[in-house]
């Protein structure tokens, strides 16, 4: 498989992820999309909001417009308002995997961290580390969807790749 399906697929395996993720949340109480958890963002809202912050800011570098916020940034304090953006987020990577080229994911991308300095890095490890990035909070989102009373979100790249393959 070359670099831009490999990049298209996971773009479209994260949109299906989020569904299911964000499908389970609408199934909670808003009182436990609130609820103090432990973990690095602490509690499913606010979970949620750093995903589409960092993606925000990931996809803000790699389109040549740089934005710069908090990673704890709260975009939206209500869940109902949240998940279109989600959605329109990741039609938003979607539509920007599409038109890449292994020219461009093969060259260099020079940013400025939102924490450190600047950095120079291969853009398909960025591109990667994007995605990667959404996997390893919605990890955690999943074991507080569960201590919240909702059954465990089944994500795994290889479901989906059962089901879209």
């Amino acid at each position: 498989m070359n670099s831009v399906a490999y990049f298209q697929r996971l773009a479209q395996y994260n949109a299906w992820a989020n569904r299911r993720a964000y499908d389970a949340c609408a199934t909670l109480p808003r009182s436990e999309l609130d609820a103090p958890r432990r973990a690095f963002f602490p509690s499913i809202l606010r979970t949620l909001n750093h995903i589409l912050v960092a993606d925000r800011i990931w996809m803000s570098r790699l389109l040549g417009a740089p934005v710069a916020m908090p990673l704890d940034t709260i975009l939206f304090d209500d869940f109902d308002a949240l998940r279109p953006e989600r959605v329109t987020q990741d039609q938003a990577i979607i539509d920007f995997i599409d038109v890449l080229t292994p020219e461009i994911i093969g060259s260099d991308l020079t940013y400025q961290s939102v924490t450190a300095g600047a950095y120079t890095m291969p853009r398909d490890l960025v591109l990667g580390h994007m995605f990667n990035h959404q996997t390893h909070h919605r990890g955690q989102l999943s074991n507080m969807i569960l201590e919240a009373g909702a059954k465990p979100l089944e994500i795994d790249l290889i479901y989906y790749g059962r089901d879209h393959l």
